[in-house]
C-alpha cells in the first residue's frame, strides 16, 4: 500500500523502513517537529525514571546513575536499552505502566517522568493516586507544522495514496486543520486511516472519515496488523519521495 506517515521525522523514518520491509510504499510527511527544551532535571535522587515516548530517550544521557527505567512500548524500551540502560521494563500503555511501577516501588518513592510539554495525564495521575511521588522533567516539545507538506498535498490531489498511519491526537488534529487550509481535506478523509487507538481516531470520525481501522493494542506492531486489514489498491514496493 501507499502509506503516509505523519509523525516526527526521526520516528517517521524508522516507521518508513519497517513499512518498506513489508512491501509498502511510505511517504514521510512529518507534521510535528521535536525540539529539546532548556529545562533542567529536578535535583535529588530518584527510585526510577519513566519514559512514555521515544522522544524522551535523548534526555536519559543526563543521568549518569544507572536507574531502573519504565517505558511505554517495547520499541521505546529497545531504544533505551541501546542507549546503555540495562534495567528497562515496558508496558504497552501508560495506565498499565503506572500499575507496574506501583507494584515495583515502595509507597512514597520518588520517580521522574521524562515528558513532553504536551502530554496526557497518565501515568502521572495513577502514580500520584497510588502514593508515588512523581516529578516531571519537560525535556522536549512538539511544534506543529504551519503548512501542509506540498509533496503530501500533491500525492492527495493525484490519488497517489491509499492509507495514513496515525499515532497521536495532536498529529491528527494538525493534519485535519492543514488539509482543510490547503484544499485537500476531502481527499485526505477518503484515505484508509489506521489509528493507534479510538482516542486518536476520534477527530477523524468527527470530521466524517469513513475508512477507520483501530489497532487492537496501542503499539506499532498492532498498528501494522491493522494496516494489513485494509484493502490495498495500487500497492507497491517503492518508496514515495519525501518532502524536504
Amino acid at each position: 500500500m501507499r502509506v503516509v506517515v505523519l509523525r516526527p521525522r526521526r520516528q517517521a523514518e524508522a516507521t518508513a523502513l519497517r513499512l518498506e520491509s513489508l512491501g509498502h510504499a511510505p511517504l514521510v510527511a512529518p507534521l510535528l517537529r521535536i525540539d529539546e527544551t532548556a529545562a533542567r532535571p529536578p535535583s535529588g535522587s530518584f527510585a526510577a525514571l519513566v519514559v512514555t515516548s521515544a522522544n524522551g530517550v535523548p534526555a536519559l544521557a543526563r543521568f549518569a546513575e544507572p536507574l531502573p527505567v519504565y517505558a511505554v512500548g517495547e520499541r521505546t524500551a529497545a531504544i533505551i536499552r541501546a542507549a546503555g540502560f540495562g534495567d528497562v521494563t515496558a508496558e504497552p500503555d501508560a495506565t498499565r505502566l503506572a500499575a507496574r511501577i506501583v507494584a515495583s516501588v515502595r509507597r512514597g518513592a520518588r520517580v521522574l517522568h521524562i515528558a513532553g510539554r504536551y502530554r496526557k495525564p497518565e501515568p502521572e495521575a495513577s502514580l500520584k493516586a497510588a502514593g508515588v511521588a512523581v516529578e516531571t522533567f519537560v525535556a522536549y516539545q512538539a511544534t506543529a507544522a504551519e503548512q501542509f507538506p506540498e509533496a503530501l498535498a500533491e500525492a492527495l490531489r493525484a490519488g497517489a495514496l491509499d492509507a495514513a498511519l496515525h499515532y497521536s491526537v495532536r498529529t491528527v488534529e494538525t493534519a485535519l486543520a492543514l488539509a482543510r487550509a490547503s484544499g485537500v481535506e476531502d481527499a485526505f478523509l477518503r484515505l484508509a486511516h489506521v489509528c493507534l487507538s479510538e482516542e486518536v481516531a476520534a477527530p477523524l470520525r468527527a470530521r466524517g472519515a469513513a475508512r477507520l481501522t483501530i489497532a487492537a493494542d496501542p503499539d506499532e506492531t498492532s498498528l501494522f496488523a491493522a494496516l494489513a486489514l485494509c484493502e490495498s489498491p495500487g500497492a507497491g514496493g517503492h518508496r514515495l519521495a519525501s518532502p524536504a
